[in-house]
């Protein structure tokens, strides 16, 4: 009985000290780099954090907070791994359908049409997009906008490069998702890459944006950020979605993830649901 409790009072104190560690860590980050996960959730964090720790090799995470604060590269690389990259071309295909069937006769009325997608990682949901607007006659007078914290997932985004192990599965979404055209028609294929069209690379923008400490993002008709907040505390939610309120215009659309939702959110009044299965929300007039 005595080991036992003796283990238990282990494991207790190695917890209690790593919660300390990843606190001072997190804080680090913000001060050195301006980068703030503070309020992030704690089991994302901690998950992401003890991944890198076991793949860098170092001791424990105060290890790591030494080395962060004097190179660089090695925060860059622990960065990519805070960052939220879970995605794929036409992810989700009810989501995409109900923006096809709900969503684009509101965005048809605009003269001009901005979407925003915060939290774009890698861009396949954006570059989705781009496709599922194009089929709908929107392409015409429409700016689509990427933005995510991470410069180097940025960068991935531009190229617009796909792995064609993975068109079988996305060619199965865009099809499911209403998809008007071949999958086909909007890639090239070379040897084990396959790189989105020109002219769908024409209609984005990429832009480094931190929806943790960044202000308004233009006035945009829809705005999609799905399975970004899941991570975020609830103090946070509130804040970004904010953000988002601020950012939209009149009557414009926002998208979340499907384990999302506005309920419990200090502003959920200020939205109607559209497609409540997949959170979609319209700002009220």
């Amino acid at each position: 009985m005595l080991v036992k409790e003796q283990n238990q009072s282990q494991v207790k104190t190695a917890r209690e000290t790593e919660k300390i560690e990843i606190t001072l860590l997190l804080e680090a980050i913000f001060l050195q780099y301006g980068y703030d996960f503070r309020n992030y959730s704690t089991a994302h964090i901690r998950r992401r954090i003890r991944r890198h720790l076991e793949l860098s090799g170092m001791a424990n995470i105060s290890a790591m907070q030494h080395r962060l604060l004097t190179d660089r590269d090695f925060f860059q690389s622990l960065l990519y791994d805070l960052s939220i990259n879970v995605t794929e071309m036409f992810r989700d295909p009810s989501f995409f359908l109900a923006v096809r069937n709900t969503v684009v006769p509101i965005l048809a009325t605009h003269p001009f049409i901005k979407v925003w997608h915060a939290g774009c990682a890698s861009g396949e949901e954006l570059y989705s997009m781009a496709i599922l607007l194009k089929e709908e006659g929107l392409f015409s007078h429409l700016q689509l906008y990427g933005t995510d914290f991470n410069d180097m997932i940025l960068s991935k985004a531009k190229e617009g490069i796909i792995s064609t192990a993975a068109i079988q599965e996305y060619t199965k979404n865009y099809q499911q998702s209403g998809g008007r055209s071949s999958f086909a028609d909007y890639y090239t294929a070379r040897y084990e890459r396959a790189i989105m069209a020109p002219e769908l690379k024409e209609k984005i923008l990429f832009a480094n944006h931190n929806l943790v400490i960044d202000q308004v993002f233009g006035e945009m008709q829809m705005i999609v950020c799905r399975n970004v907040l899941i991570y975020f505390s609830r103090e946070l939610q509130n804040r970004v979605i904010r953000l988002f309120y601020d950012s939209l215009c009149r009557g414009g659309i926002l998208c979340l993830g499907s384990k999302e939702s506005l309920h419990f959110s200090d502003l959920q009044d200020n939205f109607t649901a559209i497609a409540e299965k997949e959170q979609i929300y319209q700002k009220n007039y």
